[in-house]
């Protein structure tokens, strides 16, 4: 029986994947390192301490990580307050499942934005539980923030659906036991075989209604015939 759901945050509820690439290559470049292609790749669903160790040993920035870590997330707090890009469907979507089950919200994202996104958005009042990769030991792919999400929210892991857009995202609600709605981000898209590995795929947001979550109560979590990537 389905208990919980836990929702990702960018990509999913917000199109920040190309705000956080943006900001991180204009930091990398003013601070004299070295920016490649697939830096934002490499990063998407690390931990803050994870990101800025990388910035910092992979693209030569100087600084040392926490401040780095600091400095990009100043910056995206201004863009937020700016302009939160709220993916459309994402407050309906929210709406619809809070009405059926408590929701969870399992981030990669630093404390701080993700506080300020849903204040943002007017969306904090809907999860009962947030869950920052920063707060946990490792970051997505790893299991970490989605068990820790599962253990405030007072549910077993296979008790949950996760809803993600990425590949580090699905692999680590996979990897915590749980069933997964995938949206794939059409910006960032995650390769076919993680998508495959998916319990539901969904297009859109819109799709994303409690009829969609409740058809896997059928759905076995990750087993020996299905097991996390």
């Amino acid at each position: 029986m389905i208990e919980a759901v836990i929702f990702d945050l960018d990509g999913l509820l917000l199109e920040t994947e190309q705000v956080w690439d943006a900001v991180r290559e204009q930091l990398v470049h003013e601070q004299g390192g070295r920016w490649h292609a697939g830096a934002q790749a490499d990063m998407m669903g690390m931990s803050s301490p994870e990101w800025s160790r990388y910035m910092h040993e992979e693209l030569g920035l100087e600084t040392a990580p926490a401040d780095i870590s600091g400095e990009v997330v100043r910056r995206m707090g201004d863009r937020y307050r700016k302009t939160l890009p709220l993916i459309p469907g994402a407050s309906e979507a929210v709406d619809r499942l809070a009405a059926s089950w408590p929701l969870g919200l399992a981030s990669s994202s630093n404390r701080e934005l993700i506080d300020l996104a849903l204040e943002l958005s007017g969306l904090g009042r809907y999860f009962r539980a947030t869950v920052s990769s920063e707060e946990v030991s490792r970051g997505k792919p790893a299991s970490d923030v989605y068990l820790e999400a599962a253990r405030r929210l007072g549910v077993a892991p296979e008790a949950a659906v996760a809803v993600e857009d990425s590949r580090s995202g699905i692999l680590s609600a996979r990897s915590a036991g749980m069933r997964v709605v995938a949206i794939p981000n059409a910006s960032y898209p995650p390769d076919t075989e993680t998508v495959a590995s998916a319990d539901a795929v969904l297009a859109s947001l819109v799709e994303l209604t409690p009829e969609a979550v409740a058809r896997l109560d059928n759905v076995l979590g990750p087993t020996a015939d299905h097991p996390p990537l």
